[in-house]
């Protein structure tokens, strides 16, 4: 069933299932790209050469990236079993010794203490205790953790345990809940077909349509914490094994709202199917009603919200939602959006749009990116496409040294003249795992898997600097120095 695109005034939509091999070769030689069945597009005319070859990687990448989803998400799996299965055995070595005495301690999904890969990256818990309330940096380096956190378990159902133990014992805080979200555009159709929420959420994450739609699970996580007078809310950000998400990243699909400009959509709205109830609440629903009543009990209570890779583009996309809803009281009460590796969200309209409705309420932005990190200069920004971010970005280089930037160096990523330095680069960060310990202490002690990471980054430098590990030292090391110039 199509989707209603009845809200925007245009958009075009890319659906890579529907596309053919040769389908795709086609838009490189033919300018009628509109004709093609895969794309969706109220824009009518021949699209450009430039245009077209953008469009032909996306798709191309997006075609692959699905037919081995299956594979990347069995093979995940099978990685965090064996990173489990070692962990709950103290090491490999014991894991040989406990394999011969017939002792092996077997991991369990269900238990809090099973990690995910991205958790086995970087097993750090505890908050730096050289940063504390009232610091510059205070709340970047907490929204960090918070982020790391909300996806160190695979599931959802350990996530919470694990979050509650992270929250209340290690961090003495308030744990205020885990919850699953419900996305898909069959959730638009029926519950909120001609409100302003259906504009933008169903043109980006928080009712995207995605697998879950076909899965009959909630695909969108996110969790709640109160540290004093502040109330933390935390997106989970994409597992690496999960070729929807990257789809997510490389897609180009968009919606054009009046008013507001185009927002990225992650281009799967023909894959939702109609279904009359759903199982667990909408993201942006039960957040804000969540939080207008904390928010109730204090008057001097704020918020801050975070998140990493897609979650920090869900992050900044929750303010816009109230924005255009008139939430005026819960925008006042909202003191910052922290966001790591974030993707792309919007045009330049769009950013003028967040512009002022960042400034009107004196929200603070602040973009961290960290490197060559892929995902920041994705989707593209060019001459063609003009997808823009907005806001002023933290960009930290490989010793940490943060600055104030308006975008990030080498802003699409695939440039010719960056290949060299981006490798030599890499290098440098796979040296660096190894000595980074004795220079900056234990607690920056990089593990075998990280490593291994970072030696696939000498073929593509951008994925292992898209790892929390480099953004958790960010703010940690050099964050103090870049928000010190800001005050």
């Amino acid at each position: 069933m199509a989707s209603d695109k009845s809200f925007s005034s245009s958009h075009m939509l890319l659906s890579p299932e529907k596309a053919g091999v040769l389908d795709i070769f086609r838009i490189l030689i033919h300018s009628d790209v509109h004709k093609r069945e895969f794309v969706d597009s109220s824009e009518e005319g021949d699209e450009s050469f430039e245009r077209r070859q953008i469009m032909f990687v996306s798709t191309l990448v997006q075609k692959l990236l699905l037919l081995v989803a299956k594979p990347m998400a069995w093979s995940g799996s099978a990685i965090e079993f064996w990173l489990n299965l070692v962990s709950s055995n103290r090491s490999f070595g014991r894991l040989l010794v406990n394999c011969f005495r017939g002792r092996v301690v077997m991991p369990h999904k269900e238990s809090g203490s099973f990690i995910s890969f991205i958790g086995n990256l970087d097993k750090r818990v505890e908050l730096d205790n050289r940063i504390r309330p009232g610091d510059a940096e205070y709340h970047a380096s907490l929204s960090m953790m918070a982020s790391k956190a909300s996806y160190v378990t695979p599931t959802s159902y350990e996530n919470e345990a694990y979050l509650r133990t992270t929250v209340t014992h290690h961090w003495q805080m308030e744990f205020l809940g885990f919850y699953n979200f419900w996305n898909g555009t069959d959730v638009y159709r029926h519950h909120c077909r001609h409100t302003l929420y259906a504009k933008i959420l169903v043109a980006r994450c928080l009712i995207r349509p995605s697998f879950a739609d076909y899965q009959g699970k909630a695909s969108t996580q996110a969790f709640m914490l109160r540290d004093r007078d502040t109330i933390v809310v935390a997106f989970r950000g994409t597992e690496f094994f999960d070729a929807d998400a990257w789809c997510s990243d490389i897609d180009l699909s968009w919606y054009e709202l009046p008013g507001v400009g185009k927002i990225h959509e992650p281009g799967l709205a023909e894959r939702a199917r109609p279904a009359s109830k759903t199982p667990a609440p909408l993201a942006y629903y039960a957040i804000r009603e969540r939080l207008r009543a904390l928010l109730g009990e204090n008057d001097k209570a704020k918020y801050v919200v975070t998140g990493h890779s897609l979650g920090g583009a869900l992050a900044i996309l929750f303010p816009a939602i109230l924005a255009m809803h008139g939430e005026k009281w819960l925008m006042e009460r909202l003191e910052g959006v922290y966001t790591f590796g974030q993707p792309r969200v919007g045009d330049e309209k769009f950013g003028e749009f967040m512009g002022m409705v960042l400034k009107e309420h004196q929200i603070e932005y602040f973009r961290f990116v960290y490197g060559n990190d892929i995902v920041p200069r994705l989707p593209y920004d060019d001459s063609a496409f003009m997808f823009k971010h907005f806001g002023r970005c933290c960009y930290f280089d490989s010793k940490y040294q943060g600055k104030i930037v308006w975008e990030e160096p080498n802003e699409n990523y695939f440039s010719p003249r960056q290949a060299i330095p981006m490798m030599m680069n890499a290098w440098y960060e796979l040296l660096r795992s190894f000595m980074i310990a004795h220079e900056k202490g234990p607690d920056y002690r990089e593990g075998s898997l990280l490593r291994i990471l970072r030696v696939i980054g000498l073929l593509i430098p951008g994925i292992p600097a898209h790892a929390p590990q480099d953004y958790v030292n960010s703010t940690r090391l050099g964050a103090s120095q870049l928000f010190l110039h800001q005050q």
